[in-house]
């Protein structure tokens, strides 16, 4: 499936809430018949069931019991489980999307998902969107659920924050974009509270940012930012690293996933007054080992010594790309 929506449709087939014993079907049907003509069960006759059809406390049952043909397997998730028997007891959810509005966790991983598209809006009580491991590149914030507090977009090929910041969830706490392709120092402007006001977590580990400073400026506004992980980017390289966002994010609880103890806080007090510390270079040492393959430097010395022949001079070459 290309979208969300798409990936969504399949999972619903994947629980088999169109199939017996959940759904609509001769299992439910007088059931089903009599909620829909808003026709409510004779008193005392809530629980008699037509001949040829089952007790919703049956299907349950089914559902329930391990060894049950229709049980799901062990890995399924306790929300896959609760929703056939939201469906099981309320079989009319069916109809239309309805069953969309009941969701609040949606977990879509690895499903070759590209796009977040419009059809996500359905998904009005939505709280939780997990859509990690996928080949999303853009986000289109019209797209997401206004409910939305947790959206984690690990290891997919976000680069820009640009469409995603354009009328993001007000109500988000947590940003996954780990793991993504963002570089600096374009997409540090998109991560201030004029955007993200009630943002707790953000997790920016494993991109290509390299402007410390402007970041820690614009993560300053953050006020009620506790965890931040930015460990595997270029900028973590700096010696001063952790020191200079332990000292300049007072706030801040969690690390790249390292408690900062009040004794951490002290040792970096005032750290952050110190900006010429931050220097945009590196000198890495680099020590080669045995080398298998090559001709032997000193067999040449000697050659030029004792020879008054001509002399054959190699030279090698070693490259480093980063």
């Amino acid at each position: 499936p290309g979208s969300v929506s798409a990936a969504f449709q399949e999972y619903l087939q994947h629980l088999g809430l169109q199939d017996f014993p959940c759904g609509l079907g001769s299992w439910n049907k007088s059931r089903c018949n009599a909620r829909r003509s808003s026709r409510a069960w004779p008193a005392g006759l809530e629980e008699a069931v037509p001949p040829g059809e089952e007790s919703p406390e049956v299907l349950l049952e089914l559902l329930r019991f391990q060894h049950s043909p229709w049980a799901l397997p062990p890995d399924c998730s306790p929300q896959a489980q609760r929703l056939r028997e939201v469906v099981v007891l309320a079989p009319e959810l069916l109809r239309g999307s309805r069953v969309s509005q009941l969701v609040k966790s949606l977990r879509i991983l690895d499903k070759g998902v590209e796009e977040v598209d419009e059809g996500l809006l359905q998904f009005q009580q939505l709280e939780e969107l997990i859509l990690s491991a996928n080949h999303i590149s853009r986000v289109t914030s019209a797209h997401l659920p206004r409910t939305l507090k947790v959206l984690e977009l690990c290891y997919n090929d976000v680069g820009d924050l640009q469409d995603l910041c354009a009328q993001p969830p007000p109500e988000l706490q947590h940003l996954g974009l780990g793991y993504n392709q963002l570089c600096g120092p374009s997409q540090e402007k998109h991560l201030t509270v004029d955007f993200w006001p009630n943002l707790v977590s953000l997790d920016l580990s494993f991109n290509s940012l390299t402007d410390l400073l402007g970041l820690v400026s614009q993560l300053t506004t953050l006020q009620n930012l506790r965890i931040l992980l930015l460990q595997g980017n270029p900028l973590a390289l700096i010696p001063p690293y952790r020191g200079f966002l332990v000292d300049s994010l007072p706030k801040l609880s969690i690390l790249d996933d390292i408690y900062i103890w009040p004794e951490e806080r002290q040792q970096f007090q005032g750290l952050a007054g110190q900006p010429e510390l931050i220097r945009s270079e590196a000198r890495l040492v680099v020590s080669i080992g045995e080398m298998k393959g090559l001709p032997n430097p000193e067999d040449f010395q000697q050659l030029e010594v004792a020879c008054e022949g001509p002399v054959i001079t190699c030279s090698y070459c070693v490259t480093y790309q980063f």
